[in-house]
């Protein structure tokens, strides 16, 4: 006797080979990247749903935890080379494509390890968008000791060009399983159906609109004329004069023999039915439906500010596990390309999605206003700690965005 580990009923024949369910199975069929472009093109859904993660890790971009003249020029230097608008590029073509990378342009042999103690001020000439199928991974590391187990030593350009792992910022798409592909799978793979079947839905339903009002006539003799040419002329006739005498005095003429109709199709559910395949092409793409679709959430007490946090905490994490890792040599090479030197004090967070109301940003500011006076009052804590402090709270709190800068021009100035 066999025995499994599942759930069978012999009456119902669950779980058994007559089950039709148990002969369900999942088939991968890769899709080509013309597919994949003219579903990006074609499809305003697949397309929202690939760039809007992108422009939301990106929108914010960053702040550097440096001094003023530090990050003025780190901001300079990133807009000298356009790295925000190069990033949100390079990861929604990863979406898109599986993978995309970023050349970190130094003036010397692509092919050699980058050298961050030769970065000079000025050093980082560009930054350049590669697409995948321009790069080709060259000897793999077999090492199982080494920390890039796994990955290519090199990357072959279509013209031949050898460059070297270093010199890549790499961006992949949703991982792939399989073992000789070391980019990513699209992203529209995954949510191909549900995207085509909200098309699919949305599309039908405007074709009813076309059959939301039918005339029938009813016409003697009517099938039995249509053998004739002039008959089929004369009745094209008739409707036409009483389709005219209608639109335009309100009145219908008609053989007293002639029966007249309209059949009105009725739309009711048909939009529970619409929003049912965008919810469903909601949670395929991991993106709600008030970022999605652009609108209000629907119940009572419904504001949709649970689901933008879930999806704001997600978009975090990518921020941190994925775009970080992926700029830590650019970022170093920038560093160093916009103050001459690596401090090594400096680094950087990213920006709060979230947008506070004025109100909420009032009720931060009170809660911090009194925090700070309490400490003040116990004197367990320095002046001039304090001060340093409260500035900081105040400032990344979004509460007095210019109050750091304006507490630095009148120190600078008391000390004249």
């Amino acid at each position: 006797m066999n025995i499994n580990d599942s759930l069978v009923n012999l009456v119902s024949r669950l779980g058994t080979d007559q089950d039709k369910a148990a002969h369900s199975h999942f088939v991968y069929t890769a899709m080509s990247r013309e597919h994949i472009a003219n579903m990006y093109r074609g499809s305003w859904l697949a397309r929202k749903i690939v760039d809007i993660p992108a422009q939301d890790a990106t929108r914010k971009w960053r702040e550097w935890q440096a001094t003023t003249e530090q990050t003025t020029a780190l901001e300079h230097e990133e807009r000298r080379l356009g790295i925000r608008k190069k990033v949100e590029q390079a990861l929604k073509r990863a979406s898109l494509y599986g993978g995309q990378a970023l050349y970190i342009g130094l003036a010397d042999d692509p092919s050699k390890p980058l050298s961050l103690d030769r970065v000079r001020k000025g050093g980082l000439q560009h930054v350049n968008v590669i697409d995948r199928d321009e790069l080709t991974p060259v000897d793999i590391v077999d090492d199982v000791t080494s920390p890039r187990h796994g990955e290519p030593e090199y990357y072959e350009t279509n013209n031949g060009a050898r460059i070297h792992h270093s010199r890549l910022a790499i961006f992949r798409g949703p991982e792939s399983q399989s073992d000789d592909d070391h980019w990513g799978d699209s992203l529209l793979e995954s949510v191909h159906d549900a995207v085509t079947q909200a098309a699919g839905g949305s599309g039908n339903v405007a074709s009813l609109l076309y059959e939301a009002k039918v005339d029938v006539w009813k016409i003697p003799g009517f099938m039995e004329g249509l053998q004739s040419q002039q008959y089929q002329d004369l009745v094209t006739k008739r409707v036409r004069l009483a389709a005219y005498a209608k639109g335009n005095i309100g009145a219908l003429m008609m053989d007293a023999e002639e029966e007249y109709e309209q059949k009105e199709l009725s739309f009711a559910g048909l939009r529970d039915l619409m929003m049912a395949f965008y919810q469903i092409a909601s949670g395929a793409a991991d993106i709600p439906m008030t970022r999605l679709l652009g609108q209000s959430p629907g119940g009572l007490q419904s504001t949709g500010e649970h689901d933008l946090k879930n999806y704001y905490d997600r978009i975090s994490g990518e921020q941190e596990l994925v775009i970080r890792p992926s700029l830590e040599t650019l970022d170093e090479c920038l560093i160093r390309s916009a103050l001459g030197s690596r401090p090594v004090e400096i680094d950087y967070i990213w920006a709060s999605l979230w947008q506070m109301s004025d109100l909420q940003r009032a009720e931060i500011g009170e809660r911090n206003a009194n925090t700070i006076r309490q400490l003040s009052e116990t004197a367990l804590i320095p002046d001039e700690a304090l001060s340093r402090a409260a500035v900081n709270m105040m400032t990344e709190s979004d509460v007095m965005p210019g109050l750091e800068s304006a507490v630095k021009e009148y120190e600078e100035g008391a000390a004249i």
